[in-house]
């Protein structure tokens, strides 16, 4: 693997921003499930559509083995 040269302080400034961009944003997709805003906007009008369909079953929810 062959290291990255920068010409100037400017060009690494740059590089290393858009780095630091491009990580955080993949870290919110991340937080977020790979969500982007219209997916997330999607699953909030099913939920006020339908909140019947997001109630959880505490049976499912206890630990150890559900059989």
């Amino acid at each position: 693997m062959q290291p990255y040269h920068d010409d100037s302080n400017d060009q690494l400034r740059t590089h290393l921003s858009d780095f630091i961009a491009a990580y955080n944003y993949a870290k919110r997709l991340k937080t977020l499930g790979g969500l982007t805003a219209y997916g997330i906007w999607a699953r909030l009008q099913m939920l006020r559509k339908g909140p019947d369909r997001f109630t959880l079953d505490p049976i499912n929810q206890m630990p150890g083995l559900n059989i």
